[in-house]
This record gives C-alpha cells, structure tokens and sequence, in this order.
C-alpha cells in the first residue's frame, strides 16, 4: 500500500472521499477513523494508529503543529518537525492518508478570532501552567473533526491516554456541542523501565531521564494501594518525587476522570473504592513532563 500525502483541505476532502466510496458496500457505509497528531511521533503515536487501523475501514492521520497550543514562539520552533519519518511510520501501520497541512492552510486569514474555550475544566493542572493551551488544542480538533466528516456512518477519533485532561476536554467538547463522532482513548505506551512515551523525551540527558522514572514509580504506588483497596498514601508518592533529584514536582492529585474533580476525600484516609485517575506533572531538567495512571 501506498500512503496519500495531502496538504491541502480540497486534497483531504477529496482523498478521504475516494477511499470511503472505495470501501463502502451497498448499505453499510465505510467506516473512518481519524488519528489527530503534531507528528515527531514514536511508539506511543503508532499504538493509536494501529488501533484506528483495527476499528475502521479508512484511516486518515493529521500532522500539524498547531501554533494555538504553544505559549511562546521558542517552544513551538523547537517542536521537533520530523515528517518523513512519520510518514514511514503511519505507512508502515497501515494508515490510509495523512493531512500535513502548513499553518496558512488551517489558518488562512491569521490567527482565528473565533476559538473553542475549554472553560473551567481547562484551566486546572495543564491548564494552569499553560493558560489558553487547550483552547488551542480544542480549536484546532474541532477543525479536524469537522474536515473529516463525510456521509460515513460510523466516525472515530483517536487520543492518546497520556494526555489525559486533553482526552477528557475533548470528549466534554463533542458531548457539549453535538458533534458526531466516537472519541476512543488508546492506553499508555510505556518504555519498559516505565517512562511514558512522550515526542519531548528526546530533550532528556540520559541523568535526567533516570531521574523521570520516579514519576511512574509514584503512580504504580497509588496504584497498587488502589487495587488493594487501601487509603491511597499520596504523602509518600509527593515524598518520593520531590526526593528525585533535578525532578521538581507540579501536582500529584487523584481525581474524577471525567470531570477532572478531585475526589473528596481524595482517598488519604479511607479505603480506596470506585474508579479514579492519578495525575502528576512535574519539571524534569528543562523537561516539563506529564504522566497518568486508571486507578479502580
């Protein structure tokens, strides 16, 4: 198979059009499955393609770095560009076609005036430390979504479960505004010494990247008092990251999956029950890295 590179919205519309007439059959529509990324993909970017190229009949990729989502124009030149790769990479998986449009294509007039707001669950955690982050990210996936909608029956998109606040932010957006697609959160990949695969690992001296073990290490923590059904002791994950050095912890919280609340009594003092999530970031050297983990 040969992958189809467009760059344009005519050429997406177009190539995605063609391949779910060629897969449709009289009755059943062709299924699509959208894979959105801002490409220097690993592992982890390979794991959601494989999952949309399981579940649907056409799968379409996205590679763009959207400019929304940076806090300042140093961080978003050093976003690593790596399309050949990548390329190679969705290929090899089984990817229909990849949209790799430039910023004037997806922006054409400037910076949109109009954007998605992710209100308060969007201003926690992430959100604190990078103020209008998911208002980027929700904007640009909200364009995405819609591009690639088509007389399809069945329309999906895919998200790593590593940055969770986005999954959840995402699926509120298409609940909140109706939009007619399945999100579906692919799992963590993880390297086998713990560390969650992340396109910013790459920054890491090989010290600092020892040191960014101990997040992992903290979550598999809460974990294990979790499946034992006991009193999650955060003091000691908290005490654990801030004893690594050169790691400088942001948060460590337990909280609603979807709603990205706090649990009440965030499980300190009486026996884990139910279903949470774990969240921590923390600095790693010049690294700002984040990492998660299914409690229940």
């Amino acid at each position: 198979m040969s992958i189809t590179l467009a760059t344009t919205i005519d050429e997406l519309k177009a190539g995605t059009a063609a391949l779910l007439a060629a897969k449709a059959t009289p009755g059943a529509p062709a299924s699509l499955g959208l894979v959105p990324t801002m490409g220097a993909l690993h592992a982890g970017h390979a794991e959601l393609a494989r999952a949309a190229v399981a579940g649907n009949d056409v799968v379409v990729a996205t590679i763009f770095v959207n400019p929304l989502q940076f806090g300042d124009d140093v961080d978003l030149a050093r976003y690593p560009r790596t399309l050949a790769a990548d390329l190679a990479l969705l290929e090899e998986v089984g990817v229909d076609l990849v949209f790799a449009p430039p910023v004037e294509e997806m922006y054409p007039g400037g910076e949109p005036l109009v954007r998605i707001t992710a209100g308060p669950l969007g201003e926690k955690f992430e959100g604190a430390s990078r103020p209008g982050h998911f208002d980027g990210a929700l904007t640009v996936v909200s364009k995405l979504l819609h591009l690639g909608m088509g007389p399809q029956q069945l329309y999906r998109a895919y998200f790593g479960q590593k940055d969770a606040q986005q999954v959840a932010l995402v699926q509120r957006m298409v609940d909140d505004l109706n939009i007619p697609v399945e999100i579906v959160a692919v799992p963590i990949v993880r390297d086998a010494d713990g560390l969650a695969l992340s396109s910013r690992n790459r920054f890491l001296s090989g010290d600092e990247r020892e040191a960014a073990l101990v997040l992992s290490r903290a979550l598999r923590l809460l974990k294990s008092r979790a499946d034992a059904h006991e009193p999650l002791d955060l003091d000691s994950a908290e005490a654990l990251i801030r004893s690594a050095p050169g790691v400088e912890l942001d948060y460590l919280e337990v909280v609603d999956p979807a709603t990205l609340e706090p649990r009440a009594e965030n499980c300190r003092e009486t026996p884990f029950t139910g279903h949470a999530l774990a969240l921590v970031a923390a600095g790693v050297g010049p690294v700002r890295l984040i990492d998660n983990m299914i409690l229940g």
